[in-house]
């Protein structure tokens, strides 16, 4: 296929050539590794990341988090987006996602290391409170930040965001070898080709086989399998009691049909967080900001209080992008 005029990492694996969404493929040549200092291991962590082409010290940053599984990917259709809106976008890889090195010994890959790991990549890069926005399971590792680190959070941001979960329940407990089998059907083909047909709709075959290229880039780097296990293993997240300490400014993004968290959790973040207002996206599945990153790229705007000035982003489905105010 063409090159497309973009250069992916060495660190990348070789399967980043086959994308063929022009916005995945810059959204990949731009990923760089950045040193994080770290408890959890003895010589710095590489991590990936996204870093904002302009830093704006007059402007709260935004750190962008993803969700289970996946990778600062998430953003590629939303990043520019924001860019070009006058913000300044820090999508950062959750740490055993991603293609961070896995070069290092970590000592764990659990949810207390993650968040203490998202924690030291902002302590040593950004420096400055930030609205931190956290999709999916982003969102609970979001609530947690805040709740933890409430000096690195300026305003908080959760989209179809996972909260009231509480962990991983019997997959604690289960054999290491069950759990790697499970890794290996998550990183398959057919189940990620099933997990877009359920979140997204309207998809061509095209449309779908660069999701799956796309959703699974991190699964082909090394060390994937292992991070994931012992995330599994440690419990995941659990935030139920941590989401009334938070006092944080917050803004509720909710995809109007999301069949994997649906409204209702919106409408309890609503009570639990009296500081937060509810924007609801018409027509759109669990991940706003790949399936509507325009209307997800206005919330953030004016959320921030940003004129946003920039051009329609690509869209999945043909449907508008509007948005619908909702408080209690």
């Amino acid at each position: 296929m063409a090159d497309l005029g973009v250069k992916f990492p060495s660190f990348l694996p070789p399967e980043a050539s086959h994308l063929k969404e022009q916005a995945a493929r810059i959204m990949a040549s731009r990923i760089k590794r950045l040193p994080v200092t770290t408890e959890l291991s003895a010589s710095p962590i590489l991590t990936s990341c996204v870093t904002p082409g302009v830093i704006r010290s007059n402007a709260s940053p935004l750190l962008l988090l993803h969700g289970f599984d996946s990778s600062c990917l998430e953003w590629r259709r939303a990043f520019p987006l924001l860019e070009d809106a006058g913000l300044e976008p820090w999508a950062v890889d959750i740490l055993g996602w991603g293609f961070s090195s896995s070069e290092r010994k970590i000592s764990s890959y659990g949810a207390k290391a993650k968040t203490r790991h998202l924690y030291d990549f902002w302590r040593s890069h950004i420096r400055r409170p930030a609205t931190v926005v956290g999709p999916s399971l982003g969102g609970a590792v979001a609530i947690e930040l805040a709740a933890t680190y409430p000096e690195m959070v300026s305003k908080l941001v959760l989209i179809d965001a996972q909260g009231y979960a509480e962990g991983l329940g019997n997959l604690t407990t289960s054999p290491r070898s069950l759990l790697y089998a499970g890794a290996a059907v998550l990183k398959s083909v057919p189940l990620r080709a099933y997990a877009n047909l359920l979140i997204f709709k309207g998809l061509n075959y095209s449309s779908l086989m660069d999701l799956i290229r796309v959703g699974r880039l991190h699964c082909l780097m090394p060390g994937w399998a292992d991070a994931l296990v012992d995330f599994m293993i440690s419990g995941g997240y659990n935030v139920v009691s941590q989401i009334p300490q938070v006092d944080k400014e917050t803004l509720l993004i909710w995809g109007e049909r999301d069949t994997i968290v649906p409204t209702f959790n919106a409408e309890k973040f609503l009570v639990d967080l009296p500081n937060s207002r509810l924007e609801i996206i018409s027509d759109c599945g669990h991940i706003p900001h790949v399936e509507k990153p325009t209307a997800v790229a206005d919330s953030l705007s004016r959320f921030l209080k940003v004129t946003s000035g920039h051009a329609d982003g690509p869209d999945l489905a043909s449907a508008g992008t509007s948005s619908l105010s909702v408080s209690l």
